[in-house]
């Protein structure tokens, strides 16, 4: 389910099913979303590198893969910025749970760094509880001066 609403900002929802061709959709939508903001090539790899990291985290941590569970993807496109909401409808999650991916006993492991990532190569980064329950996480990257 995708509507759409158009004023000075372009609003897109769309409602994914807890797969990894989800995830998929998800980065597609949004880097047509970051080209149709002017965001140069690199610029939407990196969107889109984030966006899949949170999506493929609502998937298998959030949701579980749960057929009876959702994943919420709110876009939101201004002349300004790019602004993407990913909400899973889990258990939760707390931020203070989570290794330091940079300690060198964490350096090798397969799993925890997409966070750091995330805020690597995004402007904006916040974590918090989704209403009705789950973890939702919301992206923003600010259009550059050209």
């Amino acid at each position: 389910m995708t509507s759409r609403e158009s004023r000075n900002m372009e609003k897109t929802h769309t409602t994914l099913d807890s797969t990894l061709d989800s995830v998929d959709k998800a980065e597609d939508l949004v880097m047509k979303e970051a080209a149709a903001a002017g965001f140069d090539e690199d610029e939407q790899q990196q969107i889109g590198m984030a966006v899949r990291e949170c999506a493929v985290n609502a998937v298998v941590h959030g949701n579980r893969y749960s057929k009876n569970k959702k994943v919420h993807l709110d876009i939101e496109r201004s002349k300004e910025s790019l602004a993407v909401t990913i909400g899973d409808e889990g258990a939760g999650f707390d931020m203070g749970s989570l290794p330091d991916p940079l300690a060198p006993e964490n350096l090798l492991r397969q799993s925890g760094r997409g966070l750091l990532l995330i805020r690597a190569f995004m402007d904006e980064f916040d974590l918090h509880p989704r209403p009705g329950g789950g973890t939702e996480v919301r992206l923003v990257k600010h259009l550059p001066n050209r």
